[in-house]
């Protein structure tokens, strides 16, 4: 697609995004912690509807992320091809963040596709900024979901950032610490034992946030019905 194309495209989806604008939406995503900042107050199922002839396109989301409208980012994450994604152009999206759900969203929509998602996550763990930090916490989160075949050392190596972090009293990083904690001991029963333990270890910080991690995880991840589940032994309906 030429470049002008690409940029008629841009133009035309953000004009249909400025028309669906809804200040009243925009501040009822306020109150669910959402950045109000360039909010529109376009609802998620709108925006999947007008990017539905985008497909996938590299310098459409490039120029979506670059108009700084936290919708047309939303589009970004869904339309950005995550085999021309660079670790470059990661770092510069992460930075920009400053809403909890475009965090979740890039990470979830795109991010863990890459070839360096683990080290990425790994290195964001590190930053002090909550958003980066959650970032690469709720990217763990996403690879235990959707990467099936890795191998359990891949999560182990975390264990140690999700213990040093457990204290972290902010809001958006301690949620993203128990989700990767409970995800990861979703996966099967070694994964679970250990991150049971973990979470025993985190418990055992006694901070606040070390306490509202562990105790929410470890109340999952010892439940009848994950443990059944990761055992293969849960029954089966009988016939009638």
């Amino acid at each position: 697609m030429a470049n002008i194309e690409i940029q008629e495209e841009y133009t035309e989806l953000i004009t249909q995004l400025k028309a669906l604008a809804n200040a009243d939406n925009a501040a009822g995503m306020s109150r669910f912690g959402i950045s109000s900042a360039n909010t529109l107050g376009v609802s998620g199922k709108d925006i999947r509807r007008l990017i539905v002839q985008a497909g996938h396109n590299h310098p459409l989301a490039m120029l979506l992320w670059d108009s700084g409208i936290h919708e047309a980012r939303i589009m970004a994450s869904l339309v950005a091809e995550s085999r021309k994604v660079s670790p470059q152009e990661m770092e510069t999206w992460v930075k920009d963040i400053d809403s909890w759900d475009i965090c979740d969203l890039c990470c979830n929509n795109l991010w863990y596709k890459t070839p360096f998602a683990y080290e990425q996550a790994l290195k964001w763990t590190y930053r002090e900024e909550e958003y980066v930090k959650r970032a690469g916490f709720v990217l763990l989160t996403a690879l235990a979901v959707h990467d099936k075949k890795a191998p359990d050392e891949k999560f182990v190596l975390f264990f140690p950032r999700l213990l040093a972090e457990a204290s972290d009293e902010r809001n958006y990083v301690k949620k993203s610490v128990n989700w990767a904690l409970r995800q990861i001991g979703k996966r099967n029963l070694s994964l679970n034992k250990a991150a049971i333990t973990l979470g025993e270890e985190i418990l055992a910080q006694n901070t606040r946030s070390a306490r509202f991690i562990a105790t929410d995880a470890l109340r999952e991840l010892k439940s009848p019905q994950i443990q059944e589940r990761l055992s293969g032994s849960r029954k089966k309906p009988t016939d009638a």
